[in-house]
């Protein structure tokens, strides 16, 4: 059973901007534990690429950096004006028709580490979704089986596969992990560069 990693990274990061950061956010660099320094979508990326899974990239086409980024490390992407992480998550579900189950991820969570994408898919074998958290607190990647990809096909809207997670059964999958639940979305997040 062929799982792969389906990255979200077609939005505009908004909040992003208002609150004084330039340009899109995946965009933005910050320098890793090594002191590397990349966009924040390279190292969620690397995080994903380091699973040994396949991955796809859903992107918008005029985020030419996020593109060269894909090409530099020969990752598929599926080019989607996105009017939400709904048509985000359809497109790239439709455009990996042989992978038996999705971990959908976001481009904006370059903390969740290369295990834990193992760790989801390999649930996700047992549960039609499968769902990290730490405590209380849902997180990502959600793993979605085979058996709902025609409604994850169907999605549309800014709620991503919400409706989904309220209407399936969703495996949790407990973890220590706060990578997980951690995304940035605003200028202050970004981990400062020594």
């Amino acid at each position: 059973m062929t799982t792969g990693i389906l990255i979200a990274a077609a939005g505009r990061g908004e909040r992003f901007v208002r609150a004084g950061g330039q340009g899109n956010k995946l965009n933005a660099e910050f320098a890793d534990a090594a002191g590397l320094q990349r966009p924040l979508f390279e190292h969620t990326l690397r995080q994903a690429l380091a699973s040994g899974l396949p991955v796809r990239v859903v992107t918008r086409p005029d985020n030419l950096q996020v593109q060269r980024v894909c090409g530099a490390y020969q990752v598929p992407v599926t080019l989607l004006a996105s009017a939400g992480l709904g048509e985000s998550i359809a497109a790239g579900v439709a455009a990996t028709p042989h992978w038996r189950g999705w971990l959908v991820h976001l481009a904006d969570m370059p903390f969740v580490t290369p295990d834990i994408f193992l760790l989801v898919a390999d649930a996700l074998q047992r549960h039609p979704i499968v769902r990290p958290c730490v405590g209380q607190l849902p997180g990502h990647p959600v793993g979605f089986s085979a058996l709902l990809r025609k409604s994850l096909c169907r999605l549309r809207g800014d709620n991503g596969a919400r409706a989904l997670l309220q209407e399936e059964a969703v495996y949790l999958l407990p973890l220590d992990r706060a990578g997980v639940v951690q995304d940035i979305d605003l200028p202050s997040q970004l981990p400062a560069s020594e």
